[in-house]
């Protein structure tokens, strides 16, 4: 559902004494972050300033995500389920959700492992930690990046025609790695190629 046409009145308020839970996902990973719960101020505060926003029951008052850890959530989206009495909010966490300091409050919480990595490669692009291969990689330029995609093309192909299963996923994950700084060196990323992937279906 759009922010931009999210009509707040629709929902089922009356159902649960005029607080909704809402489920929060990571929009790169899709890894579930955490629960909580907001009432309509509190979805109203999201949709208007684009920081997650609960109403807390603790406190009893509204409570954005990270007012004090600075660790908030980047509203990207807000989702309704069929009977429109549970909210799921997509969005971009900065810094661990968790109390705890971990990335979600469901430690084992399933999530996109292409996506972790591509934020971590577009992480290490804009922060070139030395002793980092990813950073000698991105320091070597395009043209190293490129030879290494090449180069890692072709061992995965004669594992495929010489080597075992084991071997074969070996260099697979290599090759997706080496493709994803390929593509973060040119400002892209897995996501674009993703959206051309989802564009050819049917």
């Amino acid at each position: 559902m759009s922010t931009a046409t999210f009509d707040i009145e629709a929902l089922a308020w009356d159902k649960q004494g005029g607080l909704l839970p809402a489920i929060v996902q990571d929009a790169a990973t899709l890894r579930v972050l955490m629960l909580g719960y907001m009432d309509r101020a509190a979805l109203a505060a999201t949709l208007a300033s684009g920081q997650v926003t609960f109403y807390s029951r603790s406190k009893q008052r509204l409570w954005t995500k990270g007012e004090s850890s600075g660790h908030v959530l980047a509203l990207v989206s807000v989702d309704v389920d069929c009977d429109a009495d549970t909210l799921l909010v997509q969005a971009r966490p900065h810094g661990p959700t968790c109390h705890f300091d971990r990335t979600s409050c469901f430690p084992d919480a399933p999530g996109d492992g292409l996506a972790e990595l591509d934020a971590l490669i577009a992480q290490r692009e804009r922060e070139r930690p030395q002793g980092s291969y990813t950073t000698r990689l991105f320091e070597g330029g395009i043209r190293r990046i490129a030879q290494k995609v090449g180069e890692e093309g072709v061992e995965t192909a004669l594992a495929a025609v010489a080597q075992d299963d084991e071997a074969l996923l070996g260099e697979a994950a290599d090759l997706l790695y080496h493709l994803t700084v390929l593509l973060r060196a040119r400002g892209l990323s897995l996501e674009d190629a993703r959206q051309v992937l989802a564009a050819r279906r049917g």
